[in-house]
């Protein structure tokens, strides 16, 4: 069983639909977010992330969301507690990890980089 996290650390899917193109989009990390066509219909986009240090996932968010996407975002896979920052800070909303990362690296791990916003280097040199 998959582990979502937010910002209040580890929850419970609550995302019922499927990943079926329609109502949400199941994207891999080479797409090209440019190249999609976003409907309206589409109120969750889960982007994957085959390996920690694969970072094409954090485009991807950044380039949906300068392109108006407002519905949910989700990073699933091999992200590191160490990435959740940076994965909030590029537009996802939340991470979603399997069982055995989630093991590895336990709630407390995630929430200690919960507070993404406190310590943004561009907020720094602009202040």
């Amino acid at each position: 069983m998959n582990t979502l996290i937010t910002d209040t650390g580890f929850n419970l899917d609550d995302f019922t639909a499927r990943f079926d193109g329609i109502t949400a989009l199941d994207l891999a990390s080479e797409v090209d977010p440019t190249t999609l066509e976003i409907s309206d219909q589409i109120t969750m986009i889960r982007v994957d992330f085959p390996s920690f240090a694969d970072g094409r996932g954090f485009t991807i968010a950044r380039q949906l969301r300068l392109r108006g996407y407002t519905g949910r975002l989700r990073a699933k896979g091999h992200i590191i507690a160490d990435q959740y920052a940076m994965a909030r800070r590029a537009g996802f909303d939340e991470v979603e990890i399997n069982a055995s990362l989630a093991q590895r690296q336990p709630e407390p791990d995630w929430l200690a980089r919960s507070d993404w916003q406190a310590d943004d280097y561009q907020a720094r040199l602009r202040g």
